[in-house]
């Protein structure tokens, strides 16, 4: 029987790093359900609907990928989706105590969700939306770091 892992984040924008997360969460995993989450103490460059557009353009190349958006707890999508497993990314050790908090409080709220990490591959170690939107806002390039469509939807947005 298969499993069904749920990635939430905000996604904005998504990254190649996050794709690289995803990848690696269907290997493990039967089905990845990316979770774009709605409400969030982020400013966000991107609406949730532009946000949700662009993770499915961006995954639209790997199997049993599918994106929602949600509102709310991350462990009450988790359970409303049947799943009990979420995706975490950890880019460096200073993600590491932000993730494990977030583990630990979601094992509170909800003791049948475990939390699985993965990392991306070293090139994306470092990469993190916020650092895409800096990078744009003094005027260089991401196309390295983010897939085409996010690059021409950022374009069109600034």
């Amino acid at each position: 029987m298969s499993k069904i892992a749920i990635y939430p984040g905000t996604f904005d924008p998504i990254t190649n790093g996050h794709i690289d997360i995803i990848e690696r969460g269907r290997k493990i995993f039967g089905k990845v359900i990316v979770a774009v989450a709605n409400k969030t103490n982020k400013e966000c460059l991107f609406t949730l609907e532009e946000r949700v557009d662009l993770a499915k353009n961006a995954t639209k190349h790997i199997e049993n990928v599918e994106v929602n958006s949600f509102d709310g707890l991350a462990v009450n999508f988790v359970k409303e989706k049947n799943s009990s497993i979420m995706i975490r990314g950890l880019r460096a050790v200073s993600d590491f105590e932000y993730e494990l908090q977030i583990a630990l409080a979601n094992r509170t709220l909800c003791e049948d969700i475990e939390t699985v990490f993965l990392t991306p591959q070293n090139k994306y170690l470092y990469l993190s939306s916020s650092l895409i939107k800096q990078i744009i806002e003094l005027g260089g390039s991401v196309k390295e770091y983010v897939p085409n469509a996010v690059q021409e939807a950022i374009k069109n947005k600034i």
